[in-house]
């Protein structure tokens, strides 16, 4: 079986998105791994996905931009869905239903002939991956992984709710890149100040911590914080925003030092905000924005 290179191979359920603003009901195909991908393949970077569904809902797989032969998708009892009620204009507030939930993925769901620089953890639910993957994937590449998979949990009237994940500890050293919101941030290490944060997750293994948050975007290495602003010009596509700009800096890493890919990533995911959906600009297009706004 020949050999299937990529920069970055991400695993993660795609989610049919219920999403509810004002009264208006609008369906999406959504979920970190759409977001994620579309993202570092329109910029340029060799993309390969795994996901699991239904396969009555297979035409969901559509929404992926990749190459059809750079989607690993296995069939699942359910496709995971989710209803977002959204209360403010920015998006930011909002309440999490879980419809129905996809089958999680084990070590056996990785492809034998996949090569990959970055190995991208795009979760949306806990539960949702076997965590021995993140140290079977450590040994093969670098290891991205977004935390809201591991936090986000199904409670009572399946209402979601953010819990800390108890075993974090024992498998930060295994991550090379740390992706985490200022909320999320909060729950696992119990402040609100962001470099605290940065700090102490990094002090638990991670390599480099990222915490978004609604004005900029922070990284910490363990020698020094960086930070970039988040400049868009409307919100009409925060939907996605934290994928697309987690991807876009780990991919970019490839090649850049932590300062060029985090100005790469917050450019681009600024300009993303501005449109609904997942991104499907262009290099030239995240370098003009950077040249007008940054």
């Amino acid at each position: 079986m020949k050999t299937k290179r990529y920069d970055t191979f991400i695993i993660g359920h795609i989610s049919i998105d219920e999403n509810i603003y004002q009264g208006e009901v609008i369906k999406e195909i959504g979920g970190a791994v759409v977001h994620s991908s579309c993202t570092s393949y329109a910029i340029g970077h060799k993309t390969g996905i795994l996901t699991k569904l239904s396969f009555q809902d297979k035409d969901c797989l559509e929404a992926f931009t990749i190459p059809k032969e750079d989607i690993f998708a296995l069939s699942s009892k359910n496709t995971t869905s989710i209803r977002n009620i959204y209360y403010s204009a920015d998006k930011e507030r909002r309440t999490c239903i879980a419809l129905s939930i996809a089958d999680p993925f084990t070590i056996d769901d990785i492809p034998n002939n996949i090569d990959s620089q970055i190995y991208h953890f795009a979760g949306l639910i806990s539960g949702e991956f076997d965590n021995e993957m993140i140290k079977f994937l450590h040994h093969k590449g670098k290891v991205a992984l977004d935390v809201q998979g591991f936090l986000r949990t199904v409670g009572e009237n399946k209402e979601m709710i953010f819990r800390d994940w108890e075993k974090k500890k024992e498998y930060f050293p295994f991550i090379d890149y740390l992706k985490t919101d200022a909320a999320e941030a909060e729950i696992m290490t119990g402040t609100k100040d962001r470099k605290k944060a940065a700090k102490m997750l990094f002090s638990w293994g991670a390599r480099e911590v990222m915490i978004t948050y609604n004005k900029e975007v922070l990284i910490y290495d363990g020698e020094k914080y960086y930070t970039c602003p988040l400049k868009p010009r409307n919100l009409t596509g925060r939907t996605g925003r934290g994928d697309t700009c987690f991807s876009a800096y780990i991919t970019e890493r490839l090649n850049k030092d932590i300062e060029g890919a985090l100005l790469f990533a917050s450019a681009l995911v600024s300009l993303k905000m501005e449109r609904p959906g997942p991104f499907k600009g262009t290099r030239d297009e995240v370098e003009d924005y950077i040249n007008k706004y940054y």
